[in-house]
């Protein structure tokens, strides 16, 4: 599942911290526990809201109070891949499980990636080595097995086993067994047989994976490196990610295949060919990829593993009555959150009619010329807010705009943000106007609000809103939303403020020295969510670095600042804030991107 937004988490904490008073809708389990130790991540998850303990390094997992079991996740650390024809290092041990624990230390072991073969010539430098084991009070995942390497002329010379075998080399190197020492469910897999040589034709095999064996690799002028061994996914963490691949075996760069074995669901090292093998990726345990021959033979490192620790804090009593996006509860209310393209499919009949909030993406800031002054903001992307929209069983689309590019190059306008679009009808909340340059005339963009000004030895004027000025918080908006125009410039050396949801841009006052950025306009506050948030604030407008005045701040709701001696800052996703704008003097920096829209629904538990 998608990792929640700050905001829903700390609505559901709440909600859970009343309910301990009687009032909340969530209730504990019979035992919680009380624990610290590694990055803690609190998400919900059918049904039910856990707290993850991630360690992504050795640590301790410190119990306080009660006496449960937790669920765990162990993946040790992934072999390094072969060298010279190399096979590629078998993933680490994969464990899953649950374990009881009451009050007191669990030391948290999470193991290293092994270290890739090396050569110089016909001198091994370094021998590939096994990943390191990860450990979990009694649950021990071993590490992958280094991958083989071939030596002149021929023959192998390592067979190394472990959570998954590495692979074979290539020249007929044999894949190592994989589970061991044996766990039951298996904790990994076979690495593959390394070809036979042909000639100079030849590759090692893939190492094994959680998910699957490594391929054999295929010799022959069309030879090609065998696959590392599939990863697993797991979503312990709060988001699914896959784990535990296998390093993809290497490959004679002198052949016409394909050239290395691909790593394990690409957490796993890929083989080399024609270029040095990669390595498996941190915290994933994958193994690394196995060498190819000549001076491209080194093989990949493996990747660190990685030790979860979950378990239950609170059960939701409350049923969703719709499906889509990110589902919370709060204050008798269910809230669908979208951050990305989705759909809001309503599966019971009784619910007849939804609240909403519509944001578009915010536009990017524009930028000066050099040696010239400051960009404008971006607008923020206009906002719709409604009650009582009626609904009825079925699919109802929703899309999430994107935030427009800030400007990179000088003179050029901020882009546009993009649309925000919830349901038939549609309901759709446009994308802010992008900031202006310093020398772009009448040619500032429009939006649902409108960007600032930049800097101009004339008048600009800043961009129209296209959405309604102004707006309350607590009626519904006519279409096309709300939002108001960017910020004016007179001649000067200083960028105006995007327009904002409850708010104009301020324009950009210019007395020789100091000159201040106009502030970006402010967005308006919703509690849609149960927490009390701003969107839709205007980007503000960039100076340049010899002013004396202050750049442009962006707008409460996402604005993001003016640049100065540092690029403009973007809007902050899922605001639909605007960009703020860049500088010009002494030389171009560029300007923040706009932040991305949201949609949210809401309606009665």
């Amino acid at each position: 599942m998608a990792p929640l937004t700050t905001g829903v988490i700390q609505a559901i904490l709440r909600e859970f911290s009343q309910q301990r008073a009687g009032r909340g809708r969530y209730v504990s389990g019979s035992s919680p526990i009380t624990a610290t130790g590694g990055v803690i991540s609190d998400y919900p998850d059918s049904g039910n809201v856990y707290r993850a303990h991630i360690f992504s390094s050795s640590g301790t997992f410190s119990v306080s109070a009660g006496s449960n079991s937790v669920e765990y996740l162990v993946v040790a650390g992934g072999g390094g891949g072969g060298h010279f024809l190399g096979g590629g290092g078998g993933a680490g041990g994969f464990r899953t499980g649950s374990e009881p624990v009451s009050p007191g230390p669990y030391s948290i072991t999470v193991g290293g990636g092994g270290i890739g073969g090396r050569r110089s010539g016909s001198v091994t430098v370094a021998s590939p080595t096994s990943g390191s084991p990860s450990i979990f009070s009694t649950i021990t995942s071993a590490g992958g097995g280094g991958g083989d390497s071939s030596p002149v002329p021929s023959g192998a010379t390592g067979n190394m086993p472990g959570g998954s075998g590495g692979g074979g080399c290539g020249r007929s190197g044999v894949g190592a067994t994989g589970n061991t020492p044996p766990t039951s469910p298996p904790q990994g897999n076979d690495g593959g047989n390394g070809a036979p040589q042909g000639g100079s034709d030849s590759s090692g095999g893939g190492g094994g994976g959680a998910g699957a064996a490594g391929s054999v690799g295929t010799g022959g002028p069309n030879g090609i490196g065998g696959a590392g061994g599939s990863g697993t996914t797991s979503s312990i963490s709060g988001s699914p990610v896959i784990y535990a691949g296998g390093g993809g075996g290497g490959a004679d760069p002198r052949t016409a295949g394909m050239g290395g074995g691909a790593g394990g669901s690409g957490v796993g090292g890929n083989g080399g060919h024609a270029s040095n093998a990669t390595s498996g990726t941190y915290s994933t345990g994958g193994g690394g990829g196995g060498g190819g021959p000549l001076n491209e033979e080194n093989g990949g490192n493996g990747g660190s593993g990685i030790v979860v620790v979950r378990y239950q804090i609170a059960s939701l009593t409350a049923t969703a009555k719709a499906t889509g996006g990110l589902i919370s509860f709060f204050g008798g209310k269910t809230i669908h959150q979208f951050l990305s393209l989705g759909t809001f499919t309503v599966t019971n009949p009784t619910l007849t009619s939804v609240d909403y909030l519509v944001v578009g993406g915010g536009g990017g800031g524009g930028t000066a010329s050099p040696n010239d002054g400051g960009g404008g903001g971006g607008g923020a992307g206009s906002l719709i807010y409604g009650t009582s929209f009626p609904v009825s069983p079925g699919p109802y689309g929703v899309t999430v705009g994107a935030g427009g590019n800030g400007s990179v190059t000088s003179p050029t306008v901020g882009s546009n943000g993009t649309a925000s679009v919830f349901g038939p009808g549609p309901i759709s909340a446009s994308g802010g106007g992008g900031g202006g340059s310093s020398s772009n005339g009448s040619t500032l963009l429009t939006g649902g609000s409108g960007g600032g000004a930049g800097s101009d030895n004339g008048n600009d004027t800043g961009g129209v809103a296209t959405g309604s000025p102004g707006g309350s918080p607590n009626s519904v908006s006519p279409a096309p939303g709300w939002g108001n125009p960017g910020g004016n410039n007179s001649t000067g050396s200083a960028g105006a403020g995007g327009g904002g949801a409850g708010s104009a841009g301020s324009q950009a006052f210019d007395p020789p020295n100091p000159a201040p950025g106009g502030p970006g306009g402010n967005g308006l506050s919703y509690s849609i969510t149960g927490i009390t948030t701003h969107y839709a604030g205007g980007g503000g407008g960039g100076v340049f670095s010899g002013n004396l005045g202050p750049v442009g701040s962006g707008g409460l709701g996402g604005g993001g600042d003016g640049g100065k001696t540092t690029p403009g800052f973007s809007g902050t996703t899922n605001t639909g804030g605007g960009g703020g704008g860049g500088r010009g003097a002494p030389a171009t920096l560029p300007a923040g991107s706009g932040g991305s829209g949201i949609v949210i629904i809401a309606y009665p538990s």
